[in-house]
């Protein structure tokens, strides 16, 4: 295995590890019970306290609208990146799930970069015991640091596309619309993360 493609695996199996401990944890209830409503989740492993975000991988879910018959989608990578997070969170870093709950935010992503609070909107999504929402937006964001809700506010972070580990991981240039629309390649390294979100929605 090539470098990138190395890189590139490392963040899928994180993002499949960051997935299956956010779904577990009963104060993401919520959450996981919605999962099946998302058009798509991004899952970012480590969101550092300097206020950027190295790798991560989206993941439409394979119930939202025109999809329920096809298996789960391929990941595209993406970079987050903003000098002002609300950084309320207790370490070092966190881990962040946002799910994808418009059309507008599933379109967003096939381009190469937008601002969320601007281009799209974000909100925190609901955790806790028996935690209820009438929150609409266009994000809803879970984000955990040493094991506890983390109350990251991304609100103004941009979120871009990350040729190179795409590229990396697929052997060739390709877009997130050819990733995630054509399906025009895949990479068996992305299965078990496939199937962490299989069991989780």
């Amino acid at each position: 295995m090539a470098a990138g493609e190395e890189d590139a695996q490392g963040i899928v199996d994180k993002a499949r590890v960051t997935l299956g401990e956010l779904t577990r944890d009963d104060n993401y209830k919520w959450m996981k019970e919605h999962l099946k409503d998302a058009k798509g989740v991004l899952i970012y492993p480590q969101v550092l306290k300097a206020g950027f975000i190295f790798g991560g991988s989206a993941e439409p879910v394979s119930s939202c609208r025109g999809m329920a018959k096809r298996g789960l989608e391929q990941p595209a990578f993406y970079t987050m990146g903003s000098v002002s997070f609300g950084l309320q969170i207790g370490g070092e870093s966190a881990e962040v799930v946002l799910l994808v709950m418009t059309q507008k935010a599933m379109d967003s992503l096939l381009t190469s970069k937008f601002k969320l609070g601007g281009d799209a909107s974000v909100a925190l999504g609901p955790v806790g015991g028996g935690a209820k929402s009438d929150v609409t937006a266009d994000f809803l964001s879970f984000a955990k640091s040493k094991g506890l809700y983390a109350g990251l506010n991304l609100d103004g972070s941009y979120i871009d596309v990350r040729e190179s580990l795409n590229k990396a991981y697929y052997g060739q240039a390709v877009t997130p619309v050819d990733i995630i629309v054509k399906h025009s390649v895949s990479n068996k390294g992305a299965d078990p993360l496939r199937e962490e979100l299989k069991k989780a929605k």
